[in-house]
């Protein structure tokens, strides 16, 4: 199939992919944008594998508070350089967890980084809750680590669903800004505030 120039430069203004990689993409998809578009994001989820393990000593602090004035949210997320750091995609995407942050709640980072106190009790009351259902002893632990894997939707920021877009999760957002900006990034740490949190009346 033949693809122009003006479908090139409209799947790179939305990708920022380079003009080859926009034209392979479209060739592979039939001329269909959207699949192009999907086509560029697994290429990039996959170069952002490789950047994963470098160090990353600079980033920054974003703070988000919430329309009411009764949430509030600080984020750090580094990254490699300063150059990176004052990124306006690396600050937007930044901003944006922070915000999905104030409205779903995550209590941890990654599952990585739940103590093996909770995660020893969530299995424990998974497990009797699936025994007490009557479930054959044999297909008990799969159901447990099914439950668990919901846990972690639940509770870990990188498993959610994004807020802005549950098509993919908070972790698969930060590959694609990996992809975006070429240099590793790490979610790591937050805290949320929330007015009249655990004060009992």
């Amino acid at each position: 199939m033949e693809i122009n120039a003006a479908q090139v430069k409209e799947l790179r203004e939305v990708t920022g992919a380079g003009i080859m990689d926009c034209k392979q993409a479209l060739q592979e998809s039939g001329g269909d944008v959207e699949k192009a578009m999907r086509i560029l994001r697994e290429k990039g989820l996959a170069g952002a594998q490789k950047k994963a393990g470098r160090t990353v000593a600079d980033g920054m602090v974003d703070a988000y508070i919430h329309i009411n004035n009764r949430i509030g949210v600080l984020l750090e997320v580094n990254c490699e350089t300063d150059f990176v750091a004052r990124n306006e995609t690396f600050r937007v995407m930044v901003h944006d967890i922070a915000m999905h942050i104030a409205a779903a709640k995550p209590l941890f980072v990654s599952p990585e980084d739940v103590p093996e106190t909770v995660l020893a009790e969530e299995r424990e009351i998974n497990r009797n809750r699936a025994l007490k259902e009557g479930k054959p002893e044999k297909v008990v632990d799969k159901i447990v680590e099914g439950r668990m894997k919901k846990f972690f939707e639940e509770v870990c920021l990188l498993e959610q669903p994004f807020v802005k877009d549950p098509d993919i999760t908070v972790g698969q957002l930060v590959k694609q800004i990996i992809a975006a900006v070429g240099e590793n990034v790490v979610v790591r740490r937050f805290v949320r505030f929330q007015v009249g949190e655990d004060i009992e009346e």
